[in-house]
């Protein structure tokens, strides 16, 4: 599997990723706008075509993942693992000392990712999703 920056001609095809994942998936123009932000840190998985990406952006020390999205053909081959881990690198090389996300409670697997590779949980946000599903609020500090 390779991990690669994003680029902007790539940002159709996570569109199409990011609509097979989730019920209100970003446009390739919502994508394109992230990934030229200098604070947004954006990395693909793939073995040929992409099959995962993760938006990360940075605010002094601390990060915030914006989306990692794994095609539904993809999944259980350790992309996800992989753009997460690549992503906690360059943020810590960075020098970021934390990093948050939201996930949705009814959202197992990605939980157990997270718990996996040493996220907690700091929080919740009532009825957050469109699903009427909570959003855990969860942090991983210090960053290594």
């Amino acid at each position: 599997m390779m991990i690669a920056n994003v680029d902007k001609q790539d940002c159709g095809n996570l569109a199409a990723i990011h609509a097979r994942c989730f019920p209100q998936g970003w446009s390739s123009l919502d994508i394109a706008k992230l990934v030229s932000e200098p604070n947004v840190t954006a990395l693909r998985a793939g073995t040929g075509e992409t099959g995962g990406f993760i938006l990360v952006r940075q605010a002094a020390d601390e990060a915030e993942i914006l989306t990692l999205a794994v095609d539904p053909s993809c999944r259980r081959s350790g992309f996800a693992r992989s753009l997460l881990a690549a992503a906690e690198a360059a943020l810590h090389e960075a020098g970021n000392r934390r990093i948050f996300l939201e996930v949705s409670d009814r959202n197992t697997a990605a939980q157990a990712l997270y718990h996996a590779a040493g996220y907690c949980e700091a929080g919740r946000r009532s009825r957050y999703y469109s699903d009427g599903s909570d959003a855990l609020i969860m942090e991983k500090s210090p960053l290594r």
